[in-house]
């Protein structure tokens, strides 16, 4: 299981970087392989509940590749980390099979809470490079994540998103109407000005209220 989980990472790194030109090649000489195959054995250790090893080794491959994966995420087969300095996969992380994750991509969480607090990425799902993912929430099979993107809520599948906060620009191969977005938004920030208002109105309902009070007694 382990070492054919390795060899279709090899494969998809062969497969999917134009760059490549051997298995051997790429076994012996990319970041983003090396790192799987440390993983792939420490969360064999982590399972097994030897956790020291397995952070030894997640920490030992971190120094030496620059990519940071914890070792009790859930790394699907086929997996592609394209150049790869910077990703950083949180513990309670889910990647599916075939999805590809260029350089600068966190799969983060937003707490400190114990417990599931990292992403769940479906299948066949490419991450562009610098893009942030953060929270416990799920993104949809064969999504696209521009370069850059900071995602912040759920993505539905077939889904295209880019922009901070990330937005879907397609869905399902069709364009996502930008008024759309632009209504939406203008409609949240309406919403929060007429709470804000409305707020502001009974503070000085209760101040009018208090200082009716305090003459009535002045005056008895």
């Amino acid at each position: 299981m382990l070492l054919r989980d390795i060899i279709a990472d090899v494969r998809a790194a062969q497969d999917r970087d134009p760059a490549a030109r051997s298995f051997l090649e790429v076994l012996l000489l990319y970041q983003g392989v090396h790192a799987l195959i440390a993983y792939r054995i420490a969360h064999w250790f982590w399972k097994h509940k030897h956790y020291f090893i397995a952070r030894f080794i997640s920490q030992f491959s971190r120094f030496m590749t620059l990519i940071e994966i914890h070792p009790g995420a859930r790394l699907g087969k086929g997996i592609l980390i394209d150049h790869g300095t910077g990703v950083v996969i949180g513990e309670t992380a889910e990647v599916g099979d075939n999805c590809t994750i260029y350089q600068g991509v966190t799969l983060g969480g937003v707490g400190t809470k114990k417990g599931k607090r990292h992403p769940t990425i479906g299948n066949n799902v490419t991450i562009g490079a610098g893009a942030k993912i953060l929270g416990s929430f799920e993104v949809g099979d064969n999504c696209k994540i521009a370069a850059n993107a900071v995602l912040l809520k759920p993505l539905q599948a077939d889904s295209t998103a880019v922009g901070i906060p990330a937005r879907p620009v397609r869905i399902g191969g069709k364009a996502v109407e930008k008024k759309a977005h632009a209504y939406s938004a203008d409609l949240g920030e309406l919403q929060e000005k007429v709470e804000s208002m409305q707020q502001q109105i009974d503070a000085l309902e209760q101040e009018l209220a208090e200082s009716k009070e305090e003459s009535r007694k002045r005056g008895a």
